[in-house]
């Protein structure tokens, strides 16, 4: 299995810089099958049934981008910030550039928050950060600004309003540096309509890292490494979902990061169990789906793992067809992009 597989061209005007408003106005290609449909968001009323399940990621995006400086003597140097995750007292980051950082050295941010490097690689530091709790929580949301994927923020710097663009509307729990997108384009209203049609709701907790956008690199796609990534799912989720299986509902994951949560605590017997930990799933075509009967999601990166998850899902030929209709007929592509509901043949 080739990683040219999974490549195809992209015109550069159908990468989104800003999201449809309001959210549920986004497109959404419905895909049945062989059958795809051109429908908007706001018409998943009209589509999903009574008894399916979906399943929501409830990460909660922190503004992991800082930007600091470091002194030494009479020189300054500016040093930008991405933090990857929390490590048991402090935090992996990305620094750019590296090389103007040392061991011990301090990078203040604001007159609030500073960090001491702790650790340095070849490729990150860990940041001993002056804070803890919420403390540190509330010098965050002061200094940092939302971390907008690279083919974003190429094109634009965030603003305050991706403070709120690019946070789903049940964002729980902190800990993401990226957002489960797919879940972006639903509103209060939406889920309001969605439970009182009958549809059920089961929330888990994915935090999103950076290695989501790390390009595949080996030229056979089977040998890649996949990025960990922290999630749980709670004994009551567990629990719904199996019930929702157990009445015939179909279980339909919102986005790429709770499919991949879910198959991963899911046994072959397709029963889903309590789990917490860290997940390094690699779905790709060929994988036995356990538990997922459907997924929302919106479109992906061109030789990427997530265009490798909806080829195992709807099949190589099927995926390929989508997006060929995808970009035919103009759909915006990526994390504010539009969407996808991918049902597969039973």
């Amino acid at each position: 299995m080739k990683l040219d597989d999974f490549d195809f061209d992209l015109p550069e005007g159908l990468i989104a810089t800003r999201p449809a408003r309001p959210r549920t106005s986004a497109r959404l290609l419905l895909a049945e099958g062989d059958r795809t449909t051109d429908r908007h968001v706001h018409d998943l009323i009209d589509i999903f049934r009574p008894g399916d399940r979906l399943v929501l990621n409830n990460t909660k995006v922190i503004p992991a981008r800082l930007f600091g400086s470091r002194q030494r003597g009479e020189a300054v140097a500016k040093i930008e910030i991405t933090l990857l995750e929390p490590q048991a007292k402090d935090w992996r980051a990305l620094a750019k550039p590296l090389r103007k950082v040392q061991m011990g050295e301090v990078i203040r941010f604001s007159d609030r928050l500073s960090a001491t490097v702790a650790a340095k690689s070849e490729t990150d530091l860990t940041l001993a950060f002056t804070l803890t709790g919420d403390d540190f929580d509330a010098a965050l949301a002061e200094a940092g600004v939302m971390p907008l994927p690279p083919y974003i923020a190429a094109k634009r710097a965030a603003d305050d309003q991706d403070r709120t663009d690019y946070q789903t509307v049940f964002a729980r729990h902190a800990g993401a540096v990226a957002a489960p997108t797919a879940s972006l384009h639903f509103d209060e209203a939406l889920l309001r309509a969605l439970a009182a049609k009958g549809v059920d709701f089961t929330e888990v907790t994915l935090h999103v890292g950076a290695g989501t956008f790390l390009p595949v690199k080996v030229e056979d796609v089977t040998t890649h490494k996949m990025h960990a990534e922290w999630g749980c799912v709670t004994a009551a989720a567990a629990e719904e979902i199996n019930a929702s299986k157990r009445a015939g509902g179909r279980i339909i994951p919102v986005g790429t990061t709770a499919l991949r949560l879910i198959e991963s605590a899911a046994s072959p017997d397709g029963t889903l169990h309590p789990w917490e930990g860290e997940t390094d799933i690699f779905i790709y075509p060929g994988y036995q789906f356990r538990v997922t009967d459907a997924l929302m999601t919106n479109f992906h990166l061109p030789k990427s793992t997530l265009v490798m998850l909806v080829a195992a899902l709807m099949g190589e030929t099927a995926i390929r067809r989508i997006y060929d209709h995808a970009i035919a007929t103009g759909y915006r592509f990526f994390s504010y992009g539009d969407s996808s509901l991918l049902i597969p043949e039973r």
